[in-house]
């Protein structure tokens, strides 16, 4: 049986990894990363903040510019970072780029009393990409409030929506507990109490609404609120590993502040050695068929045992 997890016996998370892999991951120095690269599999890096996120804002640019009135297409994006959203709204502006035919995808959403989070929620998602990308471009260039899709409750219209427009690009961060969106480890429980569900089963999740990692509420709560932890949900809709596998790329953006430099390297070195375990979702990634890697350099870090 695997061990028990470190942060929380009742979940599943990488501490349950066997302690070879874990030490193999820890091990990887900088000049390592390059090589972890495989056909379906791209790692970039960036060396100054500005460039990281310039790039992450054009894929968003060079999403919507595929779209046509025959053949929809857009962008699904994460809050988390969020840097990226006002230079969204920038280029847009001034490319004059009309996003008529475009859509975007949110991630997710926070669930309160079993509702998505309205708009009004301060840590509401849906919020943070009108206020920092989609009000700020001029009206006559946004695109229909219809191709805007935010994950509900009831999650068939949202999930309906990536048949009707092309996802060219799903964006996303990756977390400390190593989710993309809210797909966070499973709990130890009912038949998976003692091994986590096989990749292929967590790969059948489409969107839906999640029970939160205790690491992942303690995360947000230091991104985002300032440490309150009370006032984070501990419950969120996501966007599932169905609608994953329907976009055509998946680009995950490592800045360096929201996983640690341990974390960056254990789903490197599980998506390169195609090692998919849902203990670690980051690592089903290893099965889609193009992923890719962005770095800022400066965020890699070290896993260096040092008293500070």
């Amino acid at each position: 049986m695997r061990p028990l997890s470190k942060i929380s016996a009742d979940w599943w998370d990488y501490t349950t990894l066997a302690p070879e892999l874990l030490d193999e991951a820890a091990h990887l120095k900088p000049e390592d990363f390059p090589k972890l690269a495989r056909p379906g599999f791209t790692i970039k890096f960036y060396d100054s903040r500005e460039d990281f996120y310039l790039a992450e804002a054009l894929e968003y640019i060079t999403a919507w510019r595929q779209a046509t009135p025959e053949r929809p297409a857009g962008i699904c994006g994460p809050i988390g970072p969020t840097e990226q959203l006002p230079l969204v709204a920038r280029l847009v502006n001034e490319l004059e780029l009309n996003l008529k035919h475009c859509h975007f995808w949110g991630m997710d959403e926070w669930l309160l009393d079993g509702k998505e989070a309205p708009i009004d929620f301060p840590l509401s998602f849906a919020k943070a990409d009108m206020d920092l990308c989609f009000n700020r471009i001029k009206p006559e260039l946004r695109m229909p409030r219809e191709n805007i899709h935010f994950p509900q409750v009831d999650a068939r219209e949202y999930s309906a929506s990536y048949d009707r427009a092309r996802c060219v690009v799903m964006q996303g961060g990756q977390g400390e507990v190593k989710h993309w969106a809210f797909n966070d480890p499973p709990k130890r429980e009912g038949k998976w109490k003692n091994e986590p569900p096989p990749p292929a089963e967590y790969r059948k999740l489409g969107t839906r609404i999640v029970d939160l990692h205790p690491m992942t509420i303690i995360q947000n709560a230091r991104t985002s609120g300032g440490g309150v932890v009370s006032n984070v949900p501990s419950q969120a809709l996501t966007v599932g590993p169905v609608e994953t596998w329907k976009a055509e790329k998946v680009s995950i953006w490592h800045f360096g502040n929201h996983d640690n430099p341990f974390g960056l390297r254990l789903s490197t070195l599980m998506i390169s050695k195609k090692l998919p375990d849902s203990a670690v979702p980051m690592s089903l990634l290893a099965d889609h068929p193009n992923v890719q890697f962005n770095f800022y350099t400066g965020g890699i870090g070290s896993c260096d045992s040092e008293m500070h």
